[in-house]
């Protein structure tokens, strides 16, 4: 377990920041908290220049953009002849619509008219007919069309957007999978187009939530096609104009074989996969309901995990009891081994295209919704959930 003493100081740490003024803490004038939080050595730059970084990332060199060099002035000047077409309203469509109008930029909503995406955009002051279109209208309007549909829309709509993918046009996305498995989608943009990724690290709502509190998100871009020759300027100017902070360079396939990777793993699949495991074994040795979640979720989430992201896994070990260390030590290439097979077998699903075809066809079914929420209420009613959710309601948070 970690010290009390460790996460006095964390908390007595972080606190501090969360106190300081809100441009201290976005622009990065909190020196003390920031060199806590990510050592000097990992941030070691080889080259700066405005708005570009070469860092060091555990001995790999890459280049980080950051929003400095793209204040609001800039972006309302750049983009100042274009109309930005945003189509679909799901979570990340929600989120950087609204960023990019709040940023001031000419922007216009896509979605199915009358359908529950329209009402919501209406509801969130979309107005029909001035901002807010059908698919095809806010594409054919648009100089850059950001197609934020899902996925399997984005295969489905592609014949009634592809007309209006004009040359001279910027064709954008937040995610590489529409590209990348085209023999699956049969996305193949025309010549003449810059087509370009933003791919924020969140969801469209963490999007929102940290653009509401003056801070961006970290995102990764790519250029798939260069006709204009200024596609890379063009995706960082968007990708500051959405909401992004610092701005990592990829590729439309490493992006999505890295997306749906560690969706599949560590994100949700693996995670979930290793919570019902330890959990079950704890019932099965005579273990209360609420001892299992705490020992198996609750002091993961509420506790070690925040305090590795902050940190470090070595500030982890480090910080702990010297059984959990001597425990964690031992222990964690045992896990490492037994899990490293499973990944491998994860990896090659994504790559070969067998991920993406499940997630196509399965989408693609017309009781898709009705099935799915099955699978979902399987979860939603094991007994570690259950368990967990009256644990989350004793949380100091909700006990005031």
């Amino acid at each position: 377990m970690v010290s009390r003493a460790a996460i006095r100081t964390f908390a007595r740490t972080a606190a501090s920041a969360a106190r300081a003024p809100l441009a201290t803490r976005v622009l990065g004038a909190a020196p003390r908290f920031a060199a806590r939080a990510i050592p000097s050595a990992s941030i070691s730059g080889v080259q700066q220049v405005r708005g570009m970084k070469t860092l060091d990332f555990g001995g790999s060199k890459e280049k980080v953009y950051e929003r400095s060099d793209w204040p609001k002035e800039k972006l309302l000047d750049y983009f100042k002849n274009d109309t930005l077409a945003v189509l679909g309203y799901g979570p990340q469509g929600h989120g950087q619509g609204l960023n990019l109008r709040d940023n001031g930029l000419n922007v216009i909503v896509g979605v199915r008219k009358d359908g529950r995406s329209w009402k919501k955009a209406v509801a969130e002051g979309w107005v029909p007919g001035k901002n807010l279109f059908s698919i095809e209208e806010a594409a054919d309007k648009g100089t850059v069309i950001l197609n934020l549909l899902s996925d399997a829309a984005q295969r489905d709509l592609w014949p009634a957007i592809k007309p209006y993918v004009t040359p001279g046009k910027t064709l954008y996305f937040s995610h590489g999978f529409a590209i990348t498995y085209k023999d699956q989608t049969h996305v193949v943009p025309p010549a003449g187009v810059d087509v370009v990724l933003c791919a924020p690290k969140g969801s469209g709502t963490t999007l929102r939530t940290l653009f509401l509190d003056g801070k961006g998100l970290n995102s990764s871009i790519a250029v798939f096609q260069d006709a204009s020759g200024k596609a890379h300027e063009r995706v960082v100017g968007l990708g500051v104009a959405i909401g992004s902070g610092y701005l990592y360079e990829t590729t439309f396939e490493k992006e999505v074989y890295s997306d749906l990777f560690g969706e599949r793993g560590v994100l949700m699949g693996a995670i979930n996969g290793l919570f019902r495991a330890q959990y079950d074994i704890l019932r099965a040795q005579g273990h209360s309901p609420s001892e299992a979640f705490n020992e198996t979720v609750e002091e993961a989430t509420q506790s070690l995990f925040p305090l590795i992201g902050a940190k470090g896994m070595d500030w982890m070990y480090a910080n702990c009891s010297v059984t959990a260390q001597r425990g964690a030590l031992d222990w964690h290439q045992k896990f490492y081994d037994a899990s490293l097979p499973v990944f491998k077998e994860l990896y090659e699903s994504v790559k070969n295209g067998t991920e993406s075809q499940r997630s196509l066809d399965k989408n693609s079914q017309a009781d898709y919704r009705e099935s799915l929420e099955v699978e979902l209420k399987d979860i939603r009613d094991a007994e570690i959930w259950r368990a967990g959710e009256t644990v989350r309601g004793l949380r100091p948070e909700n006990n005031k």
